[in-house]
Parts: C-alpha cells; structure tokens; sequence
C-alpha cells in the first residue's frame, strides 16, 4: 500500500487534470452520436405526466441520473463532494464517491463525509477491486458504515493502473474477489469500469458470480490513460500515449448487454439529457457522468446545479419527442443509426 502523502498527491493530481487537463479521448467516441431517437409528431401525452423515476441499486431515484465517481483522499475533494451530494439530494439523483483507497490509509479522509448534507440520498462507495482483494469484507463493510453509503461499487481499471506511475500489476484473483464481496459484504455490489468498458463477455462473468448492477463505464469521456499519461515519464509515458484512446464505446457496451439479466449504468462520454435518453433506449436502466459536472461546480453551486437542470430538462424533451410516458417505454422506444 502506497504511503498517504503518496495517495493523497496522486488524488490531488487527478482532480486537477479531470478539472482543467487535457484528458478526453482523441479520436474515440462514446457512441450516442451515431444513435438517432425516432421522432414521435404525435406523442398523446402531457409533459407533466412524465415519470422519470427508476429503481437503481435498490434505491428509487427521481430521475435516471448518478452522479459519477469522481474524487476523495484530498483537501479539494471536501469541497466537491458536498456540492456534488448536496445536488444528489436536491434532484433526488445519486451520487458515487471516487476511490475509496485512501480511507485504507490512516489520516486520509477528505471528501468522504457527506451525508448530513445528503440525507436520504443514494449514496454509493467505491473501491478497486485489487484493494478489495487485499481487504477483509468486514473492512470493506466499515467503509460504507462510515462514510453512510448505501451500496459499494468495485471498480475494475486495468488499463489506468498499467499507465499509472507505481500504479497496481496483479490483477488475479479478480473474480474470486468480486464473488466473495457479493456473498458476504449484505448490501448491493455494482462492478463498474472506468472509461475502457465492460464487455459482454466480462459482463457474463460477473453475473456467473451473482453480480446484479454493472456500470459499464465506456470509452467516449475521460480517458484514464490520459490522465495518467500527463503524470508518467519516458516509456511508461509513451505507452500510455499509444493506448490513450482504448477501451469499448459506452453504447456499444450497453446495447451488448441489453438482454443480459443485469441492471446497467451508462457512463463514459455521456453529456445530455439526450445522450441518457440514448443510453435508456439501448438498455442502460440510468446514466451517469462525471467530468462536466466537476467543470460546472468549479464555477459554483449554483452553475452545478443549473448544469443538472439541464440535463433534466433535455431528458424530460427527449421522452415527449417520443412520446414515451416513463423509462420503461423509453426503453422500448425506436432507434436508428445514422
């Protein structure tokens, strides 16, 4: 385990590339743009019968949206996290902590504390599944005890860790891992991945060891590799440059899985209320993003807010253009390919 000044300057890194770095994809996209919503002329319903709630690690949500994992383990995060799950709450959205390996670390707990301006919110943990192997369950269960989450997301990011300077190299034992967590942690376990995406095949592993939830976490948004490529030096640096723009878009990830008995996220490059229709409309059962949400709160509370609104707002246009009532005909509705 890496020393706390060492984790707590890898986070304070990351927050401020994600914020303000060159991190996106290059040529990669996450999909949506090649997915077109039939237009529906004469859609019979009223916009103020829209029901846009749904059910999503056992907690009813106002709208499809998570707010994704972004950050924790550094002074700034405090900031960014309350504003974040502080919007959660006022929206009825939910909210995912960034990593909580910091947490492992004693004296590390920035960013972790939310829940008094979050209080029914949905509020989801989050770990590696590498640290989670390396971790008693008993352990891990404490992390949602004290942070007040309701759910643990494990997330799985092997090509950020192979581009990342001292970042993890043993990634066996994964699975076994992921089967114990279900068994024995007694709250709901979502596997997500962060910005490579969970393939079909991947994602019939999970379910074979009774996963629920995945969050398939595609490309098309923030690259990782990205990310740490700015951080990384000579060889390690170049690879992570060749490798820059890997991973499987977010809706080719979705529509792959559709018929799998799972319920899905939709993140990676996800950025309207539209691209969530899209993502619904595939199979994803909400979306999440992550970056634009932390550009927008740096500029305030209020701009945070205004950016979800939005999102809203464009959802909410996207179903009466369909003429869809709630997400369950939105998620039958028609698309094409343009």
């Amino acid at each position: 385990m890496p020393a706390a000044p060492d984790i707590a300057t890898r986070k304070a890194d990351h927050l401020a590339l994600c914020a303000e770095g060159d991190v996106g994809f290059l040529h990669k996209r996450a999909g949506f743009e090649a997915i077109d919503l039939v237009h529906d002329a004469l859609p019979e319903l009223h916009a103020d019968e829209l029901d846009l709630s749904c059910l999503w690690l056992g907690h009813r949500l106002r709208a499809p949206i998570v707010i994704a994992a972004m950050t924790g383990g550094t002074p700034r995060a405090e900031r960014v996290n309350r504003d974040l799950a502080r919007a959660a709450e006022a929206l009825g959205l939910g909210f995912c902590f960034g990593s909580m390996r910091p947490l492992l670390v004693r004296g590390i707990e920035a960013g972790y504390s939310v829940r008094d301006v979050a209080p029914t919110a949905l509020l989801v943990a989050n770990i590696g599944v590498v640290q989670a192997r390396e971790t008693p369950t008993a352990q891990l269960r404490e992390l949602l005890d004290q942070t007040g989450s309701n759910a643990l997301a494990v997330h799985l990011n092997p090509a950020q860790e192979m581009a990342q300077p001292g970042g993890d190299r043993d990634f066996r034992g994964g699975l076994d891992t992921i089967r114990r967590v279900v068994e024995e942690l007694g709250a709901p376990v979502v596997v997500k991945e962060t910005g490579a995406g969970l393939s079909r095949r991947v994602i019939e592993r999970l379910l074979s060891v009774g996963v629920g939830w995945v969050d398939v976490g595609g490309a098309g948004g923030t690259s990782w590799v990205a990310v740490e490529m700015h951080r990384a030096e000579g060889p390690q640096q170049a690879a992570a440059r060749t490798f820059r723009d890997w991973g499987i878009p977010t809706a080719r990830c979705v529509e792959a899985a559709r018929d799998l008995p799972v319920e899905i996220c939709a993140t990676g490059g996800v950025a309207t209320g539209l691209d969530v229709a899209k993502a619904i409309a595939l199979g994803a059962r909400c979306a999440g993003l992550a970056r634009p949400l932390l550009q927008a709160q740096a500029l305030g509370y209020e701009h945070l807010l205004g950016a979800l609104e939005t999102l809203l707002a464009e959802l909410r246009m996207a179903m009466v253009l369909t003429g869809c009532r709630d997400l369950m005909m939105l998620g039958r509705t028609e698309v094409s390919r343009g």
